[in-house]
């Protein structure tokens, strides 16, 4: 009697999922911890990053504006108003990098509990950027709402002006995130404040053109990056359309890039040691 041996088959190992570079639960978790957190606190948050940019727009718009009338073909005042626009995202992108990355990595040890979790430097220091990048695009349409009390007309591209502020924020997030990697103090961001952000935003064609400056200025104020976002959004906002702005988005894009992966890169090595 022949016995028909019949070969059973071994049951299919379940392929391991590919872990990605950014996983999105990882990002999610991250940020979801920051939105539990901003409920908090949001009132004081959102006060100072919507007052501030406001008495700049009140005091050059309706000050200078009784002086100025227009620059160009433009009014004053929806000159200004415009022109806030980086100033606010600005304040709601650099300051937090610095000082919340500060404070939660160095007195509240947050980034030490949260890496002991399925995250790593790299997902943790983007899921950072990116929330501040979201509240400083929504916060960038603070001076606009309040140019429309001052003559300032809506337009359909003021819809792209948040994602400007995101653009740009992204990168003044980054580089605050890295200004807070490399600091020794909190104090140390009092240089950084008055040598470096300040001159930024008075030179970056927010209340006059930067074709007025010195032709030296002007060339290196070619190379802030605030320029390039007060350009872009004046532009969309007044529906002033150029190729340039394909330039302005280029130079954003390109410094949020490195302002990110130089923040990741200086991060990765303070946290792990």
């Amino acid at each position: 009697m022949t016995t028909l041996e019949q070969t059973v088959p071994e049951p299919t190992q379940p392929r391991p999922r590919r872990v990605r570079r950014l996983e999105p639960a990882a990002l999610g978790g991250v940020m979801m911890r920051d939105v539990v957190l901003f409920k908090r606190y949001w009132k004081a948050t959102t006060f100072s990053s919507i007052v501030q940019p406001t008495i700049y727009l009140l005091a050059f718009g309706l000050g200078f504006g009784s002086l100025v009338t227009a620059v160009g073909h433009v009014k004053y005042v929806p000159y200004v108003a415009t022109g806030v626009v980086a100033t606010a995202v600005l304040f709601s992108s650099a300051f937090p990098g610095m000082f919340n990355t500060f404070i939660r990595w160095k007195f509240q040890r947050t980034y030490d509990a949260l890496l002991a979790a399925p995250v790593d430097v790299e997902e943790l220091v983007t899921a950072e950027i990116i929330w501040i990048s979201v509240r400083a695009g929504v916060y960038g349409m603070a001076p606009l709402i309040v140019g429309f009390a001052f003559g300032l007309k809506p337009t359909a591209g003021m819809l792209l002006v948040p994602f400007i502020g995101f653009i740009t924020g992204f990168g003044f997030a980054a580089f605050g995130v890295l200004i807070a990697a490399v600091a020794k103090t909190i104090d140390n961001f009092n240089y950084i404040t008055s040598a470096v952000l300040t001159p930024m935003f008075l030179v970056a064609g927010t209340f006059f053109p930067i074709s007025s400056l010195p032709p030296v200025l002007h060339e290196i104020a070619k190379f802030n990056p605030l320029y390039h976002c007060v350009a872009l959004v004046r532009d969309v906002s007044l529906s002033v359309y150029d190729s340039a702005d394909l330039v302005h988005i280029a130079v954003l894009v390109g410094f949020g890039v490195a302002m990110w992966r130089l923040a990741i890169w200086r991060m990765q090595a303070g946290l792990i040691d």
